[in-house]
């Protein structure tokens, strides 16, 4: 199978468009878009802002993408990018016939390529990353289906690897609908690999879509089946839950001397992780004492004690621990709650710093966050900071 111009097919899968949804959104015939994407036409002149608008890219990116590119194989061009030749060629012939070439040194390279795309994330955001990511797990779902039953459990636990991860990445792109699916189809193969502790640990994601969306009481529930379900989590992931269950208490109104106690449990949890806890990393676990501090800010602000918040906040901004998308978000969250503690131009610094960076990693998650602080210093919003962050935010 030949495939032209790529890279416009992976914008369109990163934007979320069927090829039907987009030709519906440009007025077109979806033939049109099957076209474009087979180098056979171009778009015409005045199609190209509207679908550039669409996909989320600038003229000059649509350009890069109209270019064709051949590749051989209907996922090879997605999953093949960073092998050597041999692997590349192993690859090849594996997804031509899975049941006699899909061997463990396959699911390793499957495994490399999520590695990857996790690094790429951080740094670019989910535009760039997602159509790698859907390319994966597409290869992954063709090869489950004639596999050898020795392999199986394997690739299926990668696949609930990166089925998770694709939830994440349509998680901040704010289309939770789409966030839902993919949860449900890592939680699928999880169950079908027997990875009983990565089932455990897409509840505790889902939990933080739920407080995405401020659903209290999910929150707390999600956190809570996660945490007393039957499975073993690593002790840093055990430190990640018990602190999502201790943001929810703050949700629903717990005294925070009981909050404060489920802090203290995950950082002893946390100071006691070990790499024997879970040698693979096979959840993609990235819990440090900078990312706990950064949750229990978030613990604080929902307890009603946004100066707290904005202490950690700052100390961990302040390190090189997060990546770009990461220092977008939570200087996203310093914007909310220093609004919240009464500091309007201290917030509005944090957040035209947050505004662009959100634009440069396309992370909906953080333009959202934003928003919601822009509705909190409105009481402000003639002084000269808040009125430049709410045209700035406004603007993109």
């Amino acid at each position: 199978m030949r495939r032209k111009r790529v890279l416009l097919v992976r914008a369109r899968k990163a934007a979320g468009f069927t090829q039907e949804e987009l030709a519906y959104r440009l007025s077109v015939d979806r033939s049109t878009i099957g076209r474009w994407e087979s180098g056979e036409t171009e778009p015409l002149p005045w199609l190209r802002p509207k679908l550039a608008g669409l996909l989320g890219v600038t003229r000059e990116r649509l350009g890069e993408l109209l270019a064709v590119d051949t590749e051989t194989g209907p996922y090879a061009g997605e999953v093949g990018e960073g092998l050597d030749l041999d692997e590349q060629r192993h690859l090849t012939v594996a997804l031509t016939d899975a049941r006699r070439y899909v061997d463990h040194s396959v699911v390793t390279y499957f495994c490399r390529q999520l590695d990857m795309c996790e690094k790429d994330d951080g740094a670019y955001g989910p535009t760039e990353t997602l159509p790698v990511v859907l390319g994966v797990l597409g290869a992954i779902g063709q090869c489950a289906r004639e596999v050898r039953f020795d392999v199986l459990p394997q690739l299926l636990s990668v696949g609930a690897r990166g089925a998770e991860f694709a939830g994440w990445l349509y998680r901040d792109v704010h289309n939770p609908e789409r966030a839902a699916l993919w949860y449900s189809r890592a939680t699928e193969w999880a169950q079908e690999a027997g990875d009983t502790a990565a089932q455990g640990y897409i509840l505790l994601r889902k939990s933080q879509m739920a407080y995405e969306e401020r659903d209290a009481r999910r929150v707390l529930t999600l956190a809570q089946a996660a945490q007393y379900g039957p499975w073993r989590l690593p002790s840093s992931v055990r430190a990640e839950v018990t602190q999502q269950e201790a943001r929810g208490l703050a949700m629903v109104g717990e005294s925070m001397s009981t909050i404060e106690r489920k802090l203290d449990d995950a950082r002893l949890l946390l100071a006691g992780a070990t790499p024997d806890d879970d040698p693979d990393n096979h959840l993609g676990n990235s819990c440090n004492e900078g990312t706990l501090a950064l949750r229990d800010a978030s613990c604080y602000i929902e307890a009603g004690k946004p100066h707290q918040a904005a202490i950690l906040y700052k100390q961990v901004l302040s390190t090189d621990l997060l990546s770009r998308r990461d220092r977008g978000y939570f200087l996203a969250r310093l914007t909310s709650s220093l609004a919240l503690a009464g500091e309007p131009d201290d917030a509005a610094t944090a957040g035209l710093e947050a505004v662009q960076l959100a634009t440069a990693t396309t992370s909906e998650r953080t333009k959202r966050e934003l928003m919601r602080s822009l509705v909190t210093l409105k009481p402000w919003h003639n002084r000269p900071g808040p009125r430049a962050l709410h045209e700035a935010v406004v603007a993109h």
